[in-house]
């Protein structure tokens, strides 16, 4: 076994903690002809009439602040979650649940 208790979902919390990086790492910059040429659905004349669409969204500090609290929150989220799912599927005992938990969020706590 390795986990599945909750059908793998705890990797969706993960994904929105990239996403949120994503975002951050983003914040107001202009886009590259990569991320352009991404968002396939525009045509040529998409930009020229929507400018401002040539830069990715840009956020207050406040709500950056709030954006990389929340990767604080999810990634310990995630940890959890994981940790807990392989312990009810009975990949873990009680004693290894607990210890990787416990090394799991010191990793976390040292980045």
């Amino acid at each position: 076994m390795s986990g599945g208790h909750f059908d793998y979902n705890q990797h969706r919390i993960g994904y929105i903690a990239e996403e949120i990086k994503e975002q951050i790492e983003r914040n107001g910059r202009p886009k590259t002809r990569d991320e352009m040429k991404d968002e396939g659905w525009h045509d040529e004349n998409w930009y020229v009439k929507y400018p401002e669409e040539l830069n990715w969204p840009k956020y207050s500090p406040e709500v950056i602040e709030k954006f990389k609290e929340s990767l604080y929150y999810l990634e310990r989220a995630q940890v959890y979650a994981e940790r807990i799912d392989y312990y009810l599927s009975g990949d873990d005992g009680e004693d290894s649940f607990l210890e990787r938990l416990k090394e799991e969020l010191t990793k976390l706590n040292k980045v």
